[in-house]
């Protein structure tokens, strides 16, 4: 009997140690890297919808070389408060730590966008139902009534992946199918898997106004799609510019999110954020005003009023020595805020933000 309990406890730790090297392994790849592995060889079920560039899901062969969001309104609808709350179910199938990345992955919007996923409720007309189906997939913008999101246990459970699905649900494309992709990336189709050329079809995506984006997290890596392990997409001029291997959402796709569901621009601080002095954040170079501070209460809250932002309708603004009296972190309600300290032990904060009249609450 001891002999048995002995044998079977190693092989529980060697099949733990194997799960984990294979995980750490998966979190390593980049997400296209991680969607082909899962949906290469996937058959089509009687009911599943048609795949196309690996995970976006259609109806139909003429939905190929279309952006519904171009065609048709599939936004998610905004609320009076300014948000976008998308319903969503998560079924049971997953277990409480699968659920645990999904859910992770859904409230990661929320740090830098008006974007709220919540729940579902009985009257909901439209919600996300993420399933464990065969591979990861998703349809693009809003579709209308129950929308599956699939994210198979087994392949598709990685933060990268669960917002790159998400980003399809609300509106978004690859980005080497963007209308000006040819700029930028050099497609090499003596490269590619015969029958598969029609995913590099462009479509007439609206770009939102931002530059193509080597390290947008829906940019597939470079062999995609390859019959011969060659290269399938070479940038330009440059084709030594690393590309394709995203682990998260870049700058420009929160940029883009931003603008395409036109979220506030602002961002509220906790209780023990200070301004260094009275004149922070310093203006930008590019504003033709100083930012104007309306009132100031130390480790309580700060707020400053909006003279003028960038007056060359760039879509990036800087806030210069930003520190925390209390050491919490910074939690931004609707832009993404990068921070750095610098040499005098001040903590720099940087945020993204478009050209608007709006007021800009810390």
């Amino acid at each position: 009997m001891s002999v048995f309990r002995f044998s079977a406890l190693a092989l529980l730790l060697l099949s733990a140690c194997c799960w984990a090297d294979t995980e750490k392994e998966s979190e390593e790849l980049s997400v296209s890297e991680i969607l082909e592995r899962a949906n290469k060889d996937l058959v089509r079920s009687d009911n599943g919808p048609i795949l196309t560039e690996l995970d976006i899901a259609i109806d139909n062969e003429a939905e190929r070389n279309a952006d519904p969001c171009t065609s048709r309104g599939c936004k998610w609808l905004k609320n009076s408060d300014g948000k976008v709350y998308i319903p969503y179910y998560i079924t049971n199938n997953f277990s409480s730590r699968e659920r645990a990345i999904i859910t992770r992955g859904l409230e990661s919007f929320s740090s830098f966008s008006c974007i709220r996923f919540r729940p579902s409720r009985s009257n909901d007309r439209d919600w996300l139902q993420i399933e464990s189906q065969n591979g990861c997939w998703s349809f693009v913008g809003r579709r209308g009534g129950k929308q599956v999101v699939s994210l198979a246990r087994s392949g598709c459970l990685y933060h990268h992946t669960v917002q790159h699905e998400l980003l399809h649900a609300l509106g978004f494309n690859h980005e080497q199918t963007r209308s000006d992709r040819d700029n930028h990336i050099r497609v090499l189709l003596q490269n590619v898997v015969s029958g598969m050329e029609h995913n590099f079809n462009r479509i007439s995506t609206l770009n939102q106004g931002t530059p193509y984006d080597y390290n947008s997290v829906m940019q597939y890596f470079r062999t995609a799609f390859s019959k011969n392990g060659q290269p399938t997409m070479v940038p330009i001029p440059n084709a030594n510019v690393s590309f394709g291997n995203a682990k998260e959402m870049s700058r420009n796709d929160k940029a883009r999110l931003n603008t395409l569901y036109q979220c506030s621009r602002a961002l509220k601080m906790k209780r023990g954020w200070v301004f260094q002095h009275d004149n922070d954040p310093k203006h930008t170079a590019r504003a033709t005003k100083e930012w104007l501070r309306k009132k100031h209460f130390k480790a309580q809250s700060t707020s400053i009023g909006l003279s003028d932002l960038l007056d060359d309708g760039q879509n990036f603004c800087n806030f210069d020595n930003l520190l925390s009296a209390s050491g919490l972190p910074l939690e931004p309600g609707f832009m993404e805020i990068t921070t750095e300290w610098n040499c005098k032990g001040y903590k720099l904060a940087t945020c993204e933000a478009e050209p608007t009249e709006s007021p800009l609450n810390l």
